[in-house]
């Protein structure tokens, strides 16, 4: 998921934008219904959030709640509203570094960041080869009568 910013139509990704963001305000609204306006203090890569001086409003805006602090798990977010002037704070490269580093594809490579491309488990058809984790199971020795 990219962003394009609408005036120069530069393309940006979401986490690039959520970093360069740190120590602006931002709204937060959850999935839950409620939302939390603070000031970023950081994200990581699951887009977990940490805000401070945060102003937490219930789902029908009946409670609030200051918090001096909060944590904000990525996977619970429905929306981010940021300040305008954050998308000026984003680096240029950045884009271009995310492209390079990304597998292209190939042979035995998906190309999308996902597992390779052998198919699934582990086996080696029917029978003989190694069981499992152990390497325990069904042994063949020649040498035994």
């Amino acid at each position: 998921c990219d962003i394009i910013d609408g005036d120069n139509n530069r393309i940006m990704l979401p986490l690039s934008l959520l970093r360069a963001a740190a120590g602006n305000p931002m709204l937060v609204e959850l999935k839950s219904g409620d939302t939390y306006n603070g000031r970023l203090v950081n994200c990581d890569s699951w887009m977990n959030l940490n805000l401070r001086d945060v102003i937490c409003t219930s789902k029908d805006g009946d409670r609030f709640w200051k918090l001096k602090e909060c944590y904000i798990r990525g996977s619970s977010i429905k929306y981010l509203r940021l300040p305008e002037d954050a998308i000026d704070n984003v680096p240029e490269d950045d884009y271009q570094k995310y492209r390079t580093s990304r597998p292209q594809g190939g042979r035995g490579s998906r190309g999308d960041g996902r597992g390779g491309g052998r198919g699934r488990g582990r086996g080696r058809g029917r029978g003989g080869g190694r069981s499992g984790r152990g390497g325990g199971g069904r042994q063949s020795n020649k040498n035994s009568t």
